[in-house]
Formats: structure tokens, C-alpha cells, sequence
């Protein structure tokens, strides 16, 4: 399964954008996909979570992104979604997706930069 992310772009603080992680493959109706973020000239960081299984779904946030970042999936489609709202300077960055308990190969990511 490949997975390759998009929706990124130039925004101004305050604005918002939708970033979608669409799967070659299926990604499973029980699974742990989550969005990563690599700022410049630091390390990937994972910033949401959304684990599926038989009792239901749950999310799960950084503290950086709680309250204006909203993670959801859609199994028929293959894709993870990430709404980002009240953008920041510091959330530019490059933005990845993965399945966090099998590892996929690292997709190309997409670029999101928030002016100030």
C-alpha cells in the first residue's frame, strides 16, 4: 500500500485547509492511521490519531493541535483526512499520513505554509 498526501498550500494565520491521505490500498476497517508533521529543520512529529476497531473509533491529538485540528477517515474511499483550522505560523510544515502499527513506506507528504 502506497499512501499519498494532498491539499497542502499557502494560507494565511487564522485560515484553514483539508489535507487528504488517499491509499493505493486498502487501509482496513480496523486500523491506526495518523498525520505527521515535519516542520522545518526538525523531526516528524505525529499530531493525530484515529484508531478504528470493533468497539468503534476513537481520536487523539498533540497538545499543539488540540482544539483546531480534526482527524477522520473514510474506509470506502481509502482515505485519512485532516481539517486544519486556525492555522499558526508554526504548524508549516510537511505533512505525512501512516498506518501507525504497520509502518508503510513514508508517501511524498505535502506542504503546508502559514503566513504570519
Amino acid at each position: 500500500v502506497q499512501l499519498q498526501a494532498y491539499g497542502g498550500g499557502l494560507v494565511q494565520a487564522g485560515g484553514f485547509l483539508r489535507l487528504s491521505c488517499a491509499a493505493s490500498g486498502s487501509i482496513g476497517a480496523y486500523s491506526a492511521m495518523a498525520w505527521f508533521h515535519q516542520a522545518p529543520g526538525n523531526e516528524r512529529k505525529r499530531v493525530a490519531t484515529i484508531i478504528s476497531g470493533p468497539s468503534g473509533t476513537t481520536t487523539n491529538y498533540a497538545d499543539s493541535v488540540k482544539g483546531r485540528f480534526t482527524i477522520s477517515r473514510d474506509n470506502a474511499k481509502n482515505t485519512v483526512y485532516l481539517q486544519m483550522d486556525s492555522l499558526k505560523s508554526e504548524d508549516t510544515g510537511v505533512y505525512y499520513c501512516n498506518d501507525i502499527v504497520l509502518g508503510l513506506p513514508w508517501g511524498q507528504g505535502t506542504l503546508v505554509t502559514v503566513s504570519s
